[in-house]
């Protein structure tokens, strides 16, 4: 059992999601940075799809009441417990009684909590997630609150293991980007991509789009060169999915997020490939993107990258579970 020792209305029950409903009208919810939730459940013995805590609220803090290990990734943060001081991406071992607090990030907007065995609150509809749109899953269908109690699955092969921690070089990348202020997101060209005229074409790429102050879990807003399409079109509504960059009439692009609407009736000029979807996950409104055309060769590639790198991983915490 852990108790949530602060408010946040962002902070959320989420695992990998239930995609599988999408053609009922039930978005797929789930955890914004899905790779570093897995990475996370790794670190503590849990499957990839256990239920862990999504936090975009800080500082936070809970107190376990009983003893557990835990890992933190995501954004990059300060944890504290016994009043010393962990980074982020690090697991490490809580007796009963102990406090952890996570500070706000240095750099990141999301971190990522799991404890072995998982947050064990009733699946809906196949999955543990928080659908705030809709109000179901997770802890009543809400973000978590001063006072409420989690309780925990069984843990499994991680139960009891010293303090490590990971760096997965994709994030060593992806921190050098944030350094430099903006970040690259590869797309797909989509179903209305010719609709568009050839300087909107153009500007997609060229642009850099600042992520405005309304991006949440369903979207985020972009701020930058407006594009237009060479004639007005009517569409009817159709099927989206995370990741789908769509235009509105204001010419400010749209990208869907873990609770992107199940269908829209914009136009579409591109989608964020699915390795990208966590590097948008991370930035703060104001921070900058520019988007970079792929085909579907390397989007492919760029898939197959990420799953040998989360191969590594596992083999070497493999190798850490096994540790005399």
């Amino acid at each position: 059992m852990i108790e949530i020792l602060s408010n946040g209305a962002l902070n959320l029950v989420q695992d990998l999601g239930r995609s599988a409903h999408l053609g009922l009208g039930v978005c797929g919810a789930g955890a914004m940075d899905g790779p570093a939730l897995s990475m996370a459940n790794w670190m503590v013995g849990n499957d990839a799809s256990a239920a862990g805590i999504e936090i975009s609220i800080f500082p936070f803090k809970l107190k376990f009441h009983e003893a557990a290990c835990f890992a933190c990734t995501g954004a990059v943060a300060t944890l504290e417990l016994r009043e010393r001081k962990h980074p982020s991406w690090w697991a490490a071992q809580a007796v009963a009684g102990d406090v952890l607090t996570i500070a706000p990030p240095s750099q990141g907007a999301r971190v990522y909590l799991a404890i072995a065995g998982g947050i064990d609150v009733p699946p809906v509809l196949g999955s543990r997630s928080t659908d705030l749109k809709s109000g179901f899953g997770g802890l009543e269908g809400r973000g978590l609150r001063k006072a409420d109690r989690l309780a925990l699955g069984a843990a499994g092969g991680r139960g009891n293991a010293p303090s490590f921690g990971i760096a997965p070089p994709s994030r060593l990348h992806f921190a050098d980007e944030m350094t430099a202020g903006t970040v690259r997101i590869r797309a797909l060209a989509s179903a209305e991509y010719e609709h568009f005229s050839e300087d909107a074409r153009s500007a997609f790429q060229r642009t850099e789009y600042r992520l405005t102050p309304d991006c949440n879990r369903q979207g985020y807003r972009l701020d930058g060169e407006a594009l237009k399409t060479t004639h007005p079109l009517e569409l009817l509504s159709h099927g989206i999915v995370p990741g789908t960059v769509q235009v509105p009439p204001s010419g400010m692009p749209i990208v869907q997020m873990a609770e992107a609407n199940t269908c829209g009736g914009y136009p579409k000029i591109a989608n964020v490939i699915d390795p990208d979807l966590w590097r948008l996950a991370q930035l703060r409104p104001g921070q900058r993107v520019r988007f970079e055309l792929v085909d579907h060769e390397a989007a492919v590639a760029a898939i197959r990258e990420q799953g040998r790198e989360q191969d590594r991983i596992r083999q070497g915490l493999a190798l850490v579970a096994h540790r005399p």
